[in-house]
């Protein structure tokens, strides 16, 4: 069996942010994937890709799938314009290290508030008093990301009435509220993406909880106020129209420009308090063959290796 060379083998960070397609199938084509619309087809190089996302009138066939498995690429069955997400394909890592300290630092209640502290930290640079508690945090937080919903009105000259939207009724919301749902949804994406493919668990939150992702909104809010309310609130200003679609590409840009996906495993690994590896190192098995016993001591199939950084 051929042996990977883990050095080849693309990390998270360095791949594209995510792709949204809709209306059309999804195939493999030779050692890539191919898109294939009425207007015709699209090569997606299949190494690049961290996140896809599939919308309305999209099917995808048994090869694509294997094969974005193969590369570790999260596939989402989503809405329009991906403000929604209906289900997910499972991540690359083959290691429980990482979810095992995800799950140990929630079920102590002195460490999961030292995560919660931390994340807090990231975001805002007021030190928090020690005596506060979880609940005590989550207001302290709310009312600083309400103060900076109005700090963005007046800088773009936005009406601002509130976080308002139904789930149910996406027109429900008016432009600004849509706009920002649409921003958020991509970035919901990729930081699930990062997390699945480091081997934590959606579900197992700090802040948010009793969700099947309150760990990817944890992580998400590490980056809103900076990063996707900034781009709707600028997107809504320029105009009313559309905002979906010409937000989602700006989410797009600004994730590439500010090296989104190079930060969020960092990022992770800093407020649980974890090196940012599984114990590995990227020279572990090279210049020879995998043996059986490598499988039974870092439970992968031979050949099978976890990507560095991933």
């Amino acid at each position: 069996m051929t042996v990977k060379n883990l050095h080849v083998l693309p990390k998270f960070a360095d791949r594209w942010s995510y792709l949204y397609l809709e209306h059309g199938r999804l195939d493999r084509d030779a050692a890539s994937l191919a898109f294939k619309t009425k207007e015709g087809i699209a090569p997606i190089p299949i190494c690049q890709a961290g996140l896809l996302l599939l919308g309305p009138g999209t099917t995808v066939t048994h090869a694509a799938m294997k094969a974005l498995a193969e590369n570790n690429c999260l596939v989402c069955w989503t809405g329009e314009q991906g403000v929604r997400l209906y289900a997910h394909n499972t991540g690359g890592t083959h290691s429980a290290h990482r979810l095992l300290r995800q799950a140990a630092l929630h079920a102590d209640e002195k460490q999961r508030i030292e995560v919660v502290r931390r994340m807090y930290q990231k975001r805002f640079p007021q030190l928090l008093p020690k005596e506060l508690d979880i609940q005590q945090v989550r207001g302290m937080e709310g009312a600083r990301v309400r103060s900076s919903y109005q700090r963005l009105a007046e800088q773009f000259g936005v009406k601002w009435q509130g976080r308002l939207y139904d789930q149910d009724d996406w027109d429900y919301g008016d432009p600004l509220n849509r706009a920002l749902s649409s921003a958020n949804a991509c970035l919901y994406g990729i930081c699930h993406a990062a997390i699945l493919s480091a081997g934590y668990s959606p579900a197992i939150g700090f802040i948010h909880t009793g969700k099947m992702l309150s760990f990817v909104y944890d992580i998400a809010d590490l980056y809103k106020t900076d990063l996707t309310v900034p781009v709707a609130f600028k997107t809504v200003a320029e105009s009313g129209l559309e905002v979906e679609r010409r937000v989602r590409i700006a989410c797009r840009d600004i994730f590439h420009q500010e090296k989104l996906m190079e930060r969020i495993l960092p990022d992770i690994a800093e407020v649980l308090d974890a090196r940012d590896d599984l114990g590995e190192s990227p020279g572990e098995f090279e210049g020879r063959a995998v043996t059986l016993a490598d499988r039974a001591e870092n439970g992968r199939l031979p050949g099978q290796f976890q990507r560095p950084g991933a």
